[in-house]
């Protein structure tokens, strides 16, 4: 499973930076950033609350897609 997200765009749309969000998040900056990067696959929990910060679906921030269709780096 590979899920692309806007993260970034919107947090940038708010003039966030990364420990900021991080921060509203209660999680790391570096956590911010593993997401962002697609490198991080956030909880349910973690998922939800990003919506629910930028008033989003979870569907509107995060694009599931499978393997076979993802270019590994």
């Amino acid at each position: 499973m590979y899920l692309k997200n806007n993260l970034d765009k919107l947090r940038k749309l708010k003039s966030l930076t990364q420990e900021e969000f991080a921060k509203e998040l209660k999680v790391s900056r570096q956590t911010v950033s593993a997401i962002e990067n697609g490198k991080y696959n956030p909880s349910l929990d973690l998922a939800f609350e990003i919506a629910l910060y930028f008033n989003k679906t979870i569907e509107e921030i995060f694009i599931y897609e499978k393997e076979e269709n993802h270019e590994k780096k």
